[in-house]
């Protein structure tokens, strides 16, 4: 019997010729990922644990990215920060991204990418549940607790059980006004966010290979909003083009056998599909757009892992050049590198960055910013009375702010729709 591409990536990082669905197998991590939230614990608890021995087990293959709460004057939030420095300096980790310098990035997860650190094949370790979001890439990509990542700080190892593997396969030519947040909303919409707890998500079909790698990061990151283990995408010319770029050529092409086995199979034929939200306060509370337009609004959110890299900007641009937000609507690159696209490249002779801001954002620097609520000076930070409408990944009570507010969960165009209206607006009334 043939295995899935998952199940191909973890058996050679076990040094194992096959493995199947529940069978536990150490692997060898290929690079472990931190940042200012969770950094200083895994270091602490590596420190505790180890003692006197210890000591990271390969410093190139360690990456720190401080991104979550960075540009605030909360006492707390900027001691993570020094903390991370710290122990950046103490074991010499040549991976470390300061805030204050220009090697600052911004959100860990787009970071990865841009750095050239998410290669096909290989095991990505993460202290962050959207860690999945490399496996557009063709890896297996995962987030664990911060006792396990000092485990691997350590050791360069981890113990883990071979997931079953769900296949979500999407026909067709996407129209203009679909983006990946709706297909991968329409899909929690269907299992809810438990129907792939510790299960490979993989996503096929010509709708998905036809998407760029912004659009496929997307629907990666949000895996684990159904509780999966991983999301992965196998590698086309897309992938190969992107690491060509970076002139990176070295790495393993893995696909799934025709004969593998899955939980599940999942189709859809995006020509069918509309336009959907996420109502508050779960990401699988799925309905569509059109069935909840005219909901005020209080405030538009364009950023995060899931929905701040350029194609969401581009996309909202193309629903923002010449109007005006109606609703307060903060821009929040994903990194410096999207923030520096926003100032160079054009849509109908104005940079993106023009139109957002001619149309009324507000653009703040790249980092997690409100996404994850904050302290209380963050950008975009929810309050109480709120309804937000976001391109962010979740809307527990609370996450984005006040426990007081409500937030959907839509596709830049959506939201840009929306804030030109200040309601809950399907993007297809302002597209041609």
């Amino acid at each position: 019997m043939g295995m899935t591409i998952t199940e191909k990536i973890l058996a050679k990082s076990a040094g194992k010729k096959e493995v199947r669905p529940g069978e536990n197998v150490w692997l060898n991590v290929d690079v472990l990922m931190t940042h200012d939230v969770c950094g200083p614990p895994t270091f602490q608890i590596m420190e505790r644990e180890f003692g006197e021995k210890a000591r990271v087990w390969d410093k190139e293959k360690v990456v720190i990215f401080p991104d979550h709460y960075i540009f605030t004057s909360d006492a707390h939030a900027n001691r993570n920060v020094k903390l991370l420095r710290e122990y950046a300096q103490k074991y010499q980790l040549p991976n470390y991204y300061d805030v204050g310098t220009e090697r600052y990035k911004g959100v860990c997860h787009i970071a990865l990418a841009e750095e050239g650190y998410d290669l096909p094949g290989t095991v990505l370790i993460g202290t962050d549940s959207h860690t999945c979001t490399a496996g557009a890439f063709g890896l297996f990509a995962t987030g664990v607790g911060n006792t396990d990542a000092a485990f691997v700080l350590s050791t360069g190892k981890i113990w883990e059980k071979v997931p079953e593997s769900m296949k979500f396969i999407f026909e067709g030519e996407m129209p203009q006004y679909l983006t990946a947040k709706d297909l991968i909303l329409q899909i929690l919409g269907d299992i809810t966010t438990d129907g792939a707890t510790y299960r490979a998500m993989e996503f096929d079909g010509d709708a998905v290979h036809n998407l760029n790698i912004d659009e496929r990061m997307t629907l990666t990151n949000m895996a684990v909003e159904a509780g999966g283990m991983n999301g992965i995408i196998a590698v086309d010319d897309v992938v190969r083009t992107y690491l060509a770029q970076k002139d990176i050529f070295d790495y393993d092409e893995l696909e799934s056998d025709a004969d593998a086995r899955y939980h599940s199979v999942y189709r859809y034929d995006v020509q069918k599909m509309e336009p959907v939200v996420a109502r508050p306060h779960s990401p699988d509370n799925r309905q569509l757009v059109r069935k909840v337009a005219g909901t005020k609004i209080t405030r538009c959110y364009i950023g995060s892992c899931t929905g701040g890299k350029f194609t969401d900007f581009y996309n909202a641009a193309k629903i923002l050049q010449g109007k005006k937000v109606k609703t307060p609507t903060f821009v929040v690159p994903a990194s410096t590198a999207v923030a520096r696209r926003l100032r160079e490249e054009s849509l109908n002779g104005s940079t993106i960055e023009q139109i957002l801001l001619e149309a009324g954002c507000e653009i703040a620097p790249s980092s997690c910013a409100a996404c994850l609520g904050g302290p209380a000076d963050t950008v975009g930070r929810s309050v109480d009375g709120d309804v937000v409408i976001s391109t962010t990944n979740r809307n527990f009570p609370g996450r984005m702010g006040s426990k007081k507010s409500q937030v959907y969960l839509a596709s830049p165009l959506t939201v840009a729709a929306s804030a030109v209206n200040g309601v809950i607006t399907d993007p297809r009334e302002m597209m041609d």
